[in-house]
């Protein structure tokens, strides 16, 4: 999978470096972020930590490792990211997507994750997952907006949600 800056109308979608870790962790740091997915906000250095992890890429060879910062170019504010998880022998893709509370409500994710999911197909991924908690209705919201529905399968009290990516 090919790791490259993408652009929407509002968004530049930036490959993650260490470098955007004390800017994420302020963007990121309020703890209700964390109501469905448990944890708490990382610390600058957690996240640095966390970021260097992730630009270096999945350990696993069957699997590729994509991770976007968000840079709101209106104001230049780093407001979140997106990322995937592909597993190119199947052509799936499992996405996540985090907004900084003050981001919210503004279709920044959905924005972003079209973005990604548009990516994904252009590089032969047919089949896009992501797993929400039964009572997270903003990421439900999101994920029916780009085309996934809720599957009858879960993992660890989150619903599975899948959609067939269209051909490029």
């Amino acid at each position: 999978m090919l790791i490259t800056p993408l652009r929407t109308e509002r968004l530049d979608l930036l490959p993650l470096t260490p470098e955007h870790a004390d800017e994420l962790a302020a963007a990121l740091a309020d703890p209700a972020l964390h109501a469905f997915t448990g944890g708490r906000p990382a610390t600058p250095e957690e996240m640095r930590a966390r970021c260097t992890r992730l630009a270096a890429g999945s350990p696993d060879p069957a699997v590729a490792w994509g991770n976007w910062a968000l840079r709101l170019r209106a104001d230049g504010a780093l407001t979140g990211y997106v990322q995937a998880t592909v597993r190119p022998q199947a052509a799936e893709a499992e996405l996540a997507w985090v907004v900084g509370t003050p981001w919210q409500r503004r279709g920044l994710a959905t924005e972003a994750a079209r973005a990604l999911l548009d990516h994904l197909a252009a590089t032969g991924v047919t089949t896009a997952l992501a797993h929400i908690h039964p009572d997270h209705e903003a990421s439900a919201r999101i994920a029916r907006t780009l085309g996934l529905r809720p599957t009858p399968h879960s993992q660890d009290g989150e619903i599975r949600w899948q959609a067939d990516l269209p051909h490029p």
